[in-house]
């Protein structure tokens, strides 16, 4: 336990689950999708769909979808400022089953260039978060290392070719989860790493045949 866990984080908000840990789980979410937000349907679960008007968590939510940290003193008017940036938005109840965690919200998002994509995840306490799912994909990390997210079609050697590009460039491989539906099909890799990830670094893993589209994750 750190300092970091005993006092919480710097914010904006009520609450260290429900208006920190919305912020970066949008902020997440925006990260994965890789391009500004156009839509959003936000489905709420558990606590969040029970109180997220009255802790802030919608306005942290779409403050998160714009790319503002948790401390940004503009998140009591993210509302606005998303009507001016063209981000509509909408949110909905949902029970999302006994074992999701109460405070899990489900984004549905479409980018401004076309991107779509469907991302779970679950504000866990002391503005800590966990994403636990992308495009079906079962997965988890929490964004505080700095995050490669592949998506890749299901053959050997795809792994070792990725690690082999980081390891070459002194990148150390903290964590690793690997999520696919079917043998030989599409699959997603995680990898958190110590260090950050340059753009050239993206780049050569992109140019893999095998790999249909990557994301760099970075949020500090």
């Amino acid at each position: 336990m750190n300092i970091y866990d005993i006092i919480g984080p710097i914010m904006v908000g009520p609450s260290s689950s429900h208006t920190a840990g919305a912020v970066r789980l949008g902020n997440l979410a925006l990260a994965i999708l890789g391009e500004p937000v156009k839509y959003a349907v936000i489905e709420l679960h558990g606590s969040f769909a029970q109180t997220y008007r009255g802790h802030g968590t919608d306005l942290a939510l779409v403050a998160g979808l714009l790319g503002w940290p948790p401390d940004d003193l503009r998140i009591p008017q993210s509302f606005e400022y998303a009507e001016k940036d063209g981000l509509e938005y909408s949110f909905v109840k949902v029970n999302l089953g006994d074992l999701a965690h109460p405070n899990t919200v489900r984004f549905k998002l479409k980018g401004k260039n076309g991107a779509e994509s469907q991302i779970t995840g679950s504000s866990v306490g002391g503005g800590s978060v966990l994403i636990t799912d992308i495009d079906g994909f079962s997965l988890e990390f929490t964004g505080e290392l700095t995050v490669l997210l592949t998506m890749h079609h299901d053959k050997p050697g795809v792994v070792a070719l990725v690690t082999s590009i980081l390891s070459n460039q002194g990148v150390n491989v903290a964590a690793m989860r690997l999520s696919r539906h079917n043998k030989g099909g599409l699959a997603v890799m995680v990898l958190e790493t110590d260090q950050s990830i340059s753009n050239e670094l993206v780049g050569a893993i992109k140019a893999l045949p095998q790999i249909k589209a990557v994301r760099r994750i970075q949020l500090s």
